[in-house]
């Protein structure tokens, strides 16, 4: 379902595995895509759902994830540009992976 996006950027990998941990179990989201900046040192997830979902998801990991995050947005009713730019990152991942 394309209602909502949530982002969360915050410091290292190990709490961004831990965000979203909270937010996959907070709340009915997906993972969209993510991107590491700076070595690991910076990373940014982004997860999709409902827009109730996707708020209550990171709010929950704003507040319990082992690190504050830098950033963090909820957009409810994305634009489809957004939604491609998203789509390029995760190609990018995707083509990382292989």
């Amino acid at each position: 379902m394309r209602n909502a996006l949530g982002f969360i950027e915050i410091s290292g990998v190990a709490a961004a595995m831990d965000a979203l941990d909270l937010m996959c179990k907070t709340a009915s989201v997906q993972l969209v895509t993510w991107e590491r900046k700076l070595g690991g040192r910076l990373v940014t997830l982004v997860v999709e759902g409902e827009v109730a979902a996707v708020q209550q998801a990171v709010e929950v990991a704003c507040e319990r994830a082992i690190k504050k995050p830098n950033a963090h947005a909820v957009i409810a009713n994305p634009h489809e540009e957004t939604w491609k730019m998203l789509a390029l990152s995760a190609a990018r991942l995707a083509k990382k992976e292989k």
